[in-house]
């Protein structure tokens, strides 16, 4: 009776582990459709990428930086940053200005237009999921950040850029 028992639990258990594996499967390509769905309204409305627009919003907020410094406010690589700009820069939204003190040392500043598009347009998706956040308990976060590292791992996508 013991062994029907303990083999009828595992069944169970291996039809529980189906579903939530499943559901993992499904809430991660949401976020994937979320992405993708933000990104090309973002293209269609106001010919930018999200990474276009998280450096408009930094620079919005916290005036001209170097690359460097949009690098970390938008959580990116330096030289993601350096595509970004020459984008932003042929689309006559942002300008790269050298200190007169410095030459080497370049600063990037919002024109114009990339002031009213950065007044405009809708709040990033990052922001969204950092507003979100900020309302759960430390220990949520950090079971999501253990969780999305181990997803990684399992990706094999630790390492990969994030652009």
């Amino acid at each position: 009776m013991e062994a029907e028992y303990s083999t009828h639990a595992y069944e169970m258990s291996g039809e529980v582990h189906q579903s939530w594996t499943k559901e993992i499967i499904f809430s991660i390509r949401k976020l994937m459709q979320a992405r993708e769905y933000y990104t090309k309204e973002l293209n269609k409305k106001y010919q930018i990428s999200a990474a276009q627009l998280n450096c408009l919003l930094a620079l919005y907020e916290h005036g001209p930086m170097p690359p460097s410094q949009i690098a970390r406010h938008i959580m990116v690589r330096s030289s993601t940053v350096t595509g970004v700009v020459d984008r932003l820069e042929q689309k006559g939204l942002v300008a790269r200005v050298r200190n007169s003190r410095d030459r080497r040392v370049i600063m990037i500043e919002l024109k114009e237009d990339g002031k009213a598009l950065a007044k405009n347009a809708p709040p990033p998706i990052q922001q969204k999921i950092l507003d979100g956040l900020r309302s759960l308990p430390e220990e949520e976060i950090k079971q999501i950040v253990h969780s999305l590292k181990k997803l990684t791992n399992m990706l094999e996508v630790e390492d990969l850029e994030v652009t």
